[in-house]
């Protein structure tokens, strides 16, 4: 208070200038119509910015929302696709009997961390162990295949990104079903290397990449990418295939955990048989 008034003492002549200023002001625009339409003019101009400007934080904020609202509603649309689902059936001469018992479920999930440029490439993900997320499920988005989960915490998960030098993905050919494995050649973010493609695939330039069903970590058909240009070796009859991914990683915000709800029988069947995961 005291700081104030020593203010105030020091700058009286300045402040009461301004004073009068401001008088004088007030009463031209009051009295004069010409300056009392500008002022009016401009105040509105200057509350309908700030209007607007509230509007478009509040837009942004309410689309932060609705985009986690969107997200869990595609996730519950992706777990009742057909591929998310398996048939049983006691008689395989027969269909009266069968029943459909879901394999597949999607877990909504944003983007907390996500590199491009490195070696190995990794993503975070806002959803972990409290969550039901495990170690070596796979992760989508909309447009296609992302990695593979390797570290879980509490509420975090760290995925291996597609973009990585040890990611392997079983990876078809949507024309025909042939498939190979996916690496990443390391040039680039958009492009990826399909390996081990037999020489009777009836591949295409432009042909489409889906996920090809085979391990525990995707069901089949996710999109993986489209074929850039591909090269037959002969002393192996295989096909080398490069691939534009359908994933843009430089723009991910958003994912999916695809949990495998049958996961736990098939590990068991494999430690009973002595057998490794081939995704």
């Amino acid at each position: 208070m005291r700081n104030l008034a020593v203010f105030i003492v020091r700058h009286y002549f300045f402040l009461f200038f301004l004073l009068l200023e401001l008088l004088s002001l007030y009463f031209l625009v009051q009295r004069n119509y010409f300056h009392h339409t500008s002022a009016v003019s401009a105040s509105n101009s200057i509350t309908g910015s700030i209007f607007q400007a509230r509007s478009e934080v509040s837009e942004y904020l309410d689309l932060k929302e609705q985009n986690k609202i969107l997200s869990a509603k595609l996730a519950a649309q992706l777990s009742q696709k057909n591929t998310s689902w398996m048939l049983f059936s006691s008689h395989g001469t027969t269909y009266n009997d069968s029943v459909y018992k879901q394999r597949y479920e999607y877990l909504a999930a944003e983007v907390i961390d996500n590199t491009v440029t490195l070696r190995n490439n990794y993503i975070i993900l806002n959803r972990g162990s409290l969550q039901g997320v495990l170690p070596d499920m796979g992760v989508v988005c909309a447009d296609g295949i992302v990695g593979i989960v390797r570290e879980v915490s509490e509420n975090y998960c760290i995925v291996m990104s597609v973009l990585h030098s040890d990611t392997k993905i079983s990876a078809s050919l949507k024309r025909d079903g042939s498939f190979g494995k996916l690496t990443w050649n390391g040039l680039g973010s958009q492009y990826a290397t399909l390996a081990d493609l037999p020489d009777f695939s009836k591949i295409k330039k432009g042909d489409t990449l889906i996920s090809s069903g085979l391990g525990d970590a995707f069901p089949e058909g996710i999109p993986v990418g489209v074929v850039e240009k591909y090269e037959f070796k002969s002393g192996e009859k295989t096909y080398s295939v490069e691939v534009r991914l359908a994933t843009n990683f430089r723009k991910l915000r958003h994912a999916f955990v695809v949990k495998n709800l049958l996961r736990e029988e098939l590990d068991q069947l494999r430690i009973k048989a002595g057998v490794e995961d081939g995704q």
